[in-house]
């Protein structure tokens, strides 16, 4: 078993991927990997490795076990079927009879493809995440598992199979200590008895956990310093003058000694001057250390490829056959159906509501068998596949979410792209049956349609089909296009350019001659064709009523559709071979595409030449130090050096130390439905915690994962949305108040949550911008930013864009030290900080603890829970509370020197074995209170403290700190932010322009649309507002201004969408640390908007005007580019109201649908005003885009007193649009007042949700 060490950014990750074959092969490698002498294209790698990421990807709404169970099933048994076999081959052959249990298991685990495997609560009971195995995973929206059972429950995805070689990337993180122990004491366990490989990169592990490994691979800059026995590895360095101290980590000092800044401390040979050795020269030593050419001698030996040597290799790429995984995806994607109810209940409500609304509007008492009432046929036949359509909307955004997670496991061969790809497909047919019978059965003999009942069945069967291709579809454009802005943007356009070209909209004889082929192209020409077929070809629509014709010919020839009853049926084999097409495309795409590309952190390339320059200098001025017995390096609490002690005059700013004493608390939360049946109704998850934290002392809050930790600290940083809080929680001994402690505290989650378009500087200068009082000039807040930033060490990528995690911009440890700087440069008077040396390596948690206790020294208050701290950190806190799991205390007090206290009070426990010399305090602390432990010597660890001196001095001490010293105030504060009104619209403002700025996927990409789209309408529809001779050329524009309308208004609502709420996550952050009133905030996202839309109607508005050939008025052109910005500006608002209305995007896409559909129905295109039942006529009213398409046409023809063609008489065309439309040209003043109006409503609604909605649960 080998350990991989190294400094964030050496490579480690990159060596894991190559070596387990699944790097980038668009990258170019040199060299050569092997496993047991076959080259990585000789077999199958993926399956014969198994890599385990840092990134936690995971399906949210999937439980613990149907995680682990569904990859046990994917991956397989391996070889234990051909194992068990053998052994029980040579069991009878030698006359052993097998112990019952243990033939079981091994059976047991040789059953392929079985649902559920044994081999999972095995790995389950070792990675302790039994307790938890039926919680759902969650996420940032969702509650479930805590960040450190969530990183278990990666590692154990992974080593649920039966691989046999293990590449694993920090896979410690967030764990305890104890856990991290067990969990790679049992992999050292399979490594020596199983036989099996193992490659594990660590950032800080314990002296324990170090002599657990054979091997270490120590890694900087790229290259390799030492590669071979663990034994060994501090010998090396002695051998190049570097010693390790007695107390020290050796992990922590093989990341130190590597470094520039750290390496002087450890230099021990007394007679020879110090000088800096670099990477480069370690590595040439190591070739020439007796290991180091050991290595180089085995690497030169050949290894013959012999028959053994491949058994445990992998030459197939999945481990079931076809049918076993087609049946194991089909039945993850029914548990997904059944765990996401309320999207198919909210579509399924959809449509119900919307087929009241279409039935009623088009009632057939009010509709006769004529030619005027067939326009109306025709309108509401086009609606249901409007209807119909949008119901997918969804689709998209499910489709996309479980990307990521498919990329992983396409890329481990869990299963082929088709597995995915078809269970996601037909296990959607059921909906779509009930969606299209819902729609059909409702609606049809409401509205009228012909009565036979064959063709009640063929609207049925069609509209079926219908929702098959438009779902189809939308999976289609998400697998190629892989990110939720661009699928949009395709999906939108696909969807309304097929709708256009349906021969509805614009009747085929109007189309273009040159573009007529994409009138065959459309899927919804084939629907339209088929549904217009169905129903006026029947029996009623036979009367003749021109000439030789009928009237259902007449008006199919008006339409271009004039075709015989068998069309119909050709229609739904175009449909079927649609879906069978786009399908296809769905697979390939799944299985050609790559996961969408990640982006690095960059830097310019002046901060470039600064940085080089910078550490040119420092080395020179290294190359000229020895060190010496009153060096500053030997002084700090780690050793290493300290940039922030070069600097004279610290900024201290002004603050009021203050006390947090809490007594009795307890938090209880509600349980599912589920469990509420059975009985259970509240869990609690504190239990009487008390304890206090004060000035100057650091504390420290341990105990293992899921103890309820994270738990405690937003019960006491006033953070909870759920659940309910007992007890008493005091500040400064008055009772705690949250909007004034918010002034006072800071918080760094343990989830780095930050805007990902702005750099690391602007998201700092942000925080304190708004959360330093104005007393504070601006030129100061500047200074202690960038002090900041040089303490923590981010200064030299200050300009780097923040990015998104796993995706681009900052690695994990850097946005942990981003986090801290975020609330350190707030200037608060307490700080909760969970787990802030989680994903750093040993130097950089060194440095973000000797700020924290820099802090400390100031007067502050701080509060940490740690996991995994070595001997050096865990010995820096001045006291410590222990939690058990359950959420109890059983230790609250001194650490003590050397951790004596916390030692001398657990070794009093009969029972508890004994600290060992030089072992961490930390790690035994949490072994000796571990569940296992405590069972084991049969006692309760929390009555214990109970009983103990110790919980009675902490008793007095909070009693005491409760009540107010004499002479002091209550927290008060004469304004309820730091920063006026004003200024923190100026701040959000600020971010917002940045980050939008910064943001071509979304901006740029909907004003490229723009531009698309206005050319496809314009050449669609080219000079058809030019000549208007009868009632169809009205209606051809009004078709063009009534999708246009709806096309470019959905694309921006929708888009609108996933830039809200990528930042709606930070603004909780922000509001809940009192940064500035969500007012502000929504104001300025919706300020920011304005611009832009400027852009994208003024683009749209200056094409199609002269494309279709509206007027040369500079009235009418005013008029036109006037309705585009106010409505797209309104429909991007609704965007963001319906978002704010959200839980997530799927359902802020059925919102959205449902109100374009409704919208669409009242607009006065497909009904017009005159004609909509008296009782529906309010909608009308209310209806946004019925104002605006009465802006569109009122203005370009509503003056217009040329005579027209109508119906079969002649009419002025003013005439018909007030007798047709009820559209009069003397109520425009009063359209455009309306249609300015509806952005503020809109905007002002946005506003309130904001501030009263929240959907974050914790």
């Amino acid at each position: 078993m080998t350990l991989l060490l190294g400094p964030p950014g050496c490579g480690k990750t990159t060596i894991l991927r190559a070596l387990a074959g699944v790097l980038d092969h668009s990258l170019e490698v040199e060299g050569q990997v092997s496993y047991n002498g076959f080259k990585l294209d000789e077999f199958i790698p993926q399956k014969t490795a198994v890599y385990v990421s840092q990134n936690d990807l995971h399906i949210p709404e999937m439980t613990v076990r149907e995680t682990f169970d569904f990859s046990a099933r994917c991956q397989g048994v391996g070889r234990m079927a051909e194992i068990v076999k053998e052994l029980g081959k040579r069991e009878k052959e030698a006359g052993i009879v097998p112990d019952p249990d243990v033939e079981a298991y091994m059976k047991e685990l040789s059953i392929e493809g079985s649902r559920r495997s044994i081999h999972t609560d095995y790995i389950l009971k070792i990675l302790g995440l039994d307790i938890c195995s039926g919680v759902i995973v969650g996420d940032a929206m969702r509650r479930g598992i805590s960040g450190g059972e969530k990183r278990r429950v990666t590692l154990g995805e992974m080593i649920v199979g039966q691989s046999r070689t293990f590449f694993m990337d920090e896979i410690s993180n967030g764990l305890d200590s104890s856990t991290a122990f067990q969990i790679l004491s049992c992999l050292q366990h399979s490594v020596h008895v199983m036989e099996t490989t193992a490659l594990v990169s660590l950032l800080q592990p314990d002296p324990e956990i170090f002599n657990l490994f054979d091997d270490v691979i120590l890694m900087a800059e790229g290259r390799t310093i030492y590669h071979g026995p663990r034994d060994h590895v501090l010998e090396f360095f002695e051998s190049c003058g570097f010693k390790c101290p007695e107390r020290k980590s050796p992990a922590d000092f093989l990341h130190e000694v590597i470094s520039r800044k750290d390496q002087a401390q450890y230099w021990y040979l007394p007679d020879s001057p110090y000088h800096y050795v670099s990477v480069e020269q370690f590595s040439q030593r190591f070739n020439s250390f007796s290991v180091g050419e050991e290595l180089l001698k085995e690497l030169s030996r050949p290894l013959s490829v012999l028959k053994k040597n491949k058994d445990a290799l992998s030459f197939n790429r999945y481990s079931l056959s076809k049918r076993q995984l087609f049946r194991a995806c089909c039945s993850r994607e029914w548990l997904l159906a059944k765990r996401s109810p309320h999207v198919y209940v909210m579509r399924s409500i959809q449509l119900f509501v919307l087929a009241i609304f279409t039935m009623t509007v088009f009632l057939r008492t009010r509709m006769g068998v004529d030619a005027i009432h067939a326009n109306l046929y025709m309108g509401s036949l086009f609606f249901l596949l409007l209807m119909i359509t949008i119901n997918n909307n969804p689709e998209m955004t499910m489709i996309l979410s479980r990307l990521p997670v498919f990329y992983k496991q396409r890329n481990m061969y869990f299963y082929p792209a088709w597995a995915f790809s078809l269970p996601s497909s037909v296990l959607k047919i059921p909906h779509s049956v009930l969606a299209a019978f819902l729609l059909t059965s409702l609606t049809y003999y409401v509205i009228g349609y012909s009565p036979e009942a064959s063709r009640f069945f063929c609207q049925f069967l069609l509209l079926f089909e219908v929702h098959l291709v438009s779902g189809s579809q939308l999976r289609a454009l998400a697998s190629v296009f892989r990110t939720y802005m661009a699928a949009t943007v395709a999906g939108s356009f696909a969807t309304f350019a097929s709708l256009s070209l349906g021969g509805f909209i614009l009747p085929l004889p109007y189309i273009p001659t040159w573009m007529s082929w994409a009138f065959w192209l459309s899927p919804l020409s084939y629907a339209e064709i088929g549904i217009t077929v169905n129903e006026f070809r029947s029996p009623r629509w036979e009367k003749i009523s021109s000439g030789n014709e009928s009237l259902g010919e007449q008006v199919m020839r008006r339409r271009g559709i004039l075709h015989e009853d068998d069309f119909y049926w050709i229609s739904l084999g175009g449909l079927f071979c649609y879906a069978v097409i786009l399908t296809t495309i769905f697979t390939l795409a799944l299985t050609y595409l790559r996961a969408p590309s990640k982006s690095r952190a960059m830097i310019s390339s002046e901060m470039l030449s600064q940085l080089q320059d910078r550490s040119e200098s420092e080395n020179e001025e290294e190359l000229r130090t020895e060190p010496s017995s009153d060096s500053p390096l030997l002084s700090n609490m780690d050793g290493s050096s300290d940039r922030v002690n070069k600097k004279k005059g610290n900024m201290i700013l002004p603050f009021e130390p203050v006390t947090l004493s809490f007594e009795n608390v307890q938090y209880f939360v509600e349980m599912p439905q589920g469990m509420k049946i059975k009985g259970a109704t509240h869990k609690q998850l504190l239990r009487d915690i008390t304890g206090v934290f004060r000035p100057r002392v650091l504390t420290a809050l341990m105990g293992a994962s899921g103890a309820g930790k994270t738990t405690l600290f937003d019960v006491l940083s006033g953070r909870k949305t759920v659940g309910t809080i007992y007890g008493d929680i005091r500040v400064k001994g008055y009772p705690k108040f949250q909007e004034t402690f918010s002034r006072i505290s800071g918080y760094c989650e343990q989830n780095d949550i930050h805007s990902p378009n702005i750099t690391v500087e602007e998201s700092v200068m942000h925080s304190a911008w708004l959360r330093l009082g104005s007393e504070i000039n601006n030129d100061m807040k500047k200074a202690f930013v960038n002090e900041v930033l040089e303490t923590i060490e981010l200064d030299e990528i200050k300009d780097t864009l923040v990015g998104i995690p796993g995706t681009s911009g900052l690695s994990i440890e850097q946005r942990k030290r981003l986090t801290f700087a975020v609330e350190l440069v707030a200037n608060p008077s307490i700080m909760f900080i969970d787990e802030p040396t989680t994903g750093l390596d040993a130097r950089t948690a060194a440095i973000v603890m000797r700020v924290v206790k820099n802090v400390v020294n100031t007067g502050r208050t701080v509060v940490c829970t740690i996991h995994q701290p070595s001997i050096d950190i865990f010995e820096s806190f001045n006291e410590l509370i222990l939690i058990k799991k359950g959420g109890q205390i059983i230790y609250f007090g001194d650490l003590g020197w050397h951790s004596k206290s916390v030692i001398d009070y657990f070794e009093a426990i009969p029972g508890v074995p004994k600290i060992k010399k030089n072992y961490n305090p930390a790690a035994w602390m949490l072994e000796v209170t571990s569940t296992s432990v405590e069972k084991q010597l049969g006692v309760d660890y929390a009555e214990i403290y109970k009983d103990s001196p110790l919980y009675q001095s902490a008793k007095r001490l909070v009693e005491k700190l409760s009540k107010p010293p004499p002479g002091s105030n209550e927290l008060q504060f004469d304004t309820r932010f730091p920063v006026s009104a004003w200024g923190q619209f100026t701040a959000c403002f600020w971010k917002h322009s940045l980050s939008y700025w910064r943001n071509p996927e979304y901006n740029l990409k909907r004003i490229s649309f723009s531009y698309v789209s206005s050319l496809f309408f314009g050449l669609l529809f080219w000079n058809r507002g030019r000549t208007i001779e009868k009632e169809q050329d009205l209606f051809n524009v009004a078709g063009f201004l009534f999708t246009s309308m709806t096309f470019l208004g959905v694309n921006n609502c929708l888009s609108v969408q996933h830039a809200v709420i990528k930042e709606r996550l930070v603004m909780y952050r922000e509001r809940f640390a009192g940064m500035y009133s969500t007012h502000a905030y929504s104001i300025a996202q919706i300020v920011i908007e304005i611009p832009y839309v400027i852009i994208v109607s003024s683009i749209f508005g200056t094409t199609t005007y002269f494309t279709i050939g509206f007027q040369s008025s500079l009235y009418k052109f005013m008029w036109y580019i006037g309705a585009q910005f106010f409505t797209i500006l309104y429909l991007v608002y609704l965007g963001m109201l319906i978002i704010s209305m959200s839980p997530s995007t799927q359902i802020a896409s059925v919102y959205a649908s449902s109100f374009f559909t409704i919208s669409n129905l009242f607009t006065g295109f497909l009904i017009p005003k005159p004609k909509i039942p008296w009782w529906w006529s309010w909608c009308y009213w209310i209806c946004p885009s019925a104002w605006s398409f009465n802006a569109f046409v009122t203005s370009q023809y509503g003056d217009l007193n040329k005579e027209i063609e109508a119906f079969g008489e002649r009419k002025q065309v003013n005439e018909f649009l007030r007798d047709y439309l009820g559209f009069q040209n003397d109520h425009l003043p009063i359209v455009a007042t309306v249609i300015v109006a509806l952005p503020l409503i809109f905007a002002s609604l946005f506003v309130i949700m904001i501030a009263k909605v929240n959907f974050q649960r914790r």
